[in-house]
């Protein structure tokens, strides 16, 4: 193991894991095939631990929606039961796994799988579901189900042919990411562009998978009609990134953020696996027509790891449409950029592999560091879908979020007494 003479030479070392991380796409498997222990009952989450009755009516809903998906149960009262008396329950996090909203995850869920080949980790996700009726937003309707099992014996088996006709036998995802981030994408609210470019790459491969008619036209459609198809995806390279830089095990740079909607959570790259959480704070938040602050629910998903990567609210500049939805002010490109401004200091680094030419070219802000949080008091800011309180409902509307500066105080006392 390395030992490093200072945290800024650590620091260093972490952004440059970041730096060189080439996070590719090669394969859409069941997630018991990846990770094992989801052969029992073993339900993953979004989020540091908790537990099921602490758990908020989406995300509860997406874990009885998991069950019935199961077979480990016949009706919702079933479920719920079996939820409450039968499940364990873990953060997707400890498996190298991550979620968009409630992140449920089981055995038979399809996911993407991502490889890092710098370092050779995996990561792992599942695949976006689309909009409207699906588990991540707490629905478990035998729709929900029917789309699941079309997406893991349709989709899922015809992108994992489709991938191995592709160079290197996988999607590299860094191409993508630096492409549509000069296309507006913030890759966590806006990721139509990224979306887009992953479509173009896979469609030709797609048709010769010898899918029949039918399945292929509605893959084809499903993912031209999914603007926010590469969400997941780029959650997933974040984490193949963060996990290798992790594995310097020394410095200050925050390597997961995350939310259960009762905790946010971070881990820091010299402190190991523990969680560090605060309360969450609270959303600000552009509701769709109908809806108000009294229908929504706390901020979920382990989908803040884009900002750890260094997307999201950190690159507003390279997204002022996005700023126009949730900015505070007017909403135009002197808000985007002064917040990306802000946010650059309290980074260490800036990856040159992805200028941003609204921002005359500077790269995409690298490795969140604590000690800059703290003495700043600048937290992280993070663009979120904000979902309805009560399962079932979905998304009410587009906002931002601070990371809660307890999390990262608490990570800083702890690292000065290591």
């Amino acid at each position: 193991m390395a030992t490093y003479s200072s945290v800024d030479e650590a620091n260093a070392a972490v952004a440059q894991k970041i730096i060189d991380a080439q996070p590719r796409l090669v394969d859409v498997v069941p997630a018991k095939t990846v990770i094992p222990a989801l052969d029992e009952r073993l339900l993953l989450h979004a989020g540091p631990p908790i537990a099921f009755e602490d758990m908020p009516g989406p995300v509860q809903g997406a874990a009885i929606g998991a069950a019935l998906f199961e077979g480990w149960a016949q009706d919702e009262a079933a479920a719920r039961r079996v939820c409450s008396e039968e499940v364990q329950f873990a953060p997707n996090n400890d498996f190298h796994a991550v979620g968009a909203m409630g992140g449920i995850l089981t055995g038979s869920i399809p996911v993407f799988v991502v490889e890092n080949t710098t370092q050779g980790n995996r990561a792992y996700t599942s695949m976006h579901e689309g909009e409207g009726k699906v588990l991540r937003f707490g629905v478990y309707d035998e729709s929900v189900g029917d789309h699941l099992v079309w997406m893991r014996d349709v989709l899922g088996a015809g992108l994992s042919e489709a991938l191995k006709l592709l160079p290197g036998g996988g999607l590299a995802v860094n191409p993508i990411l630096a492409q549509a981030v000069t296309m507006g994408d913030d890759f966590h609210v806006r990721i139509m562009a990224a979306s887009s470019l992953m479509f173009r790459e896979l469609a030709p491969k797609l048709v010769r998978v010898g899918m029949p008619q039918e399945q292929i036209e509605s893959v084809l459609e499903f993912l031209a009609g999914n603007v926010n198809f590469f969400l997941t995806l780029g959650m997933a390279a974040g984490k193949a990134t963060l996990d290798a830089a992790a594995t310097v095990n020394a410095g200050s740079v925050v390597t997961c953020m995350t939310r259960n909607g009762r905790e946010f959570a971070i881990r820091v790259s010299g402190l190991g696996d523990r969680w560090f959480t605060g309360p969450e704070e609270e959303l600000d938040t552009l509701y769709f027509p109908g809806f108000t602050d009294a229908d929504a629910c706390p901020d979920c998903g382990d989908s803040a790891i884009v900002e750890a990567y260094g997307f999201g609210g950190l690159v507003a500049v390279a997204a002022p449409a996005v700023q126009q939805l949730v900015g505070t002010g007017e909403g135009g490109f002197a808000e985007a950029l002064a917040t990306s401004e802000e946010q650059s200091e309290i980074v260490v680094a800036d990856n040159p592999n992805m200028p941003i030419p609204n921002w005359d070219f500077k790269g995409v802000p690298v490795g969140i560091d604590i000690r800059k949080v703290v003495s700043t008091g600048i937290a992280p800011l993070i663009t979120t879908a904000v979902m309805h309180k009560e399962a079932g409902i979905g998304m009410v509307g587009i906002g931002k979020v601070r990371a809660s500066m307890p999390c990262f105080t608490s990570a800083l006392e702890a690292l000065a007494g290591a």
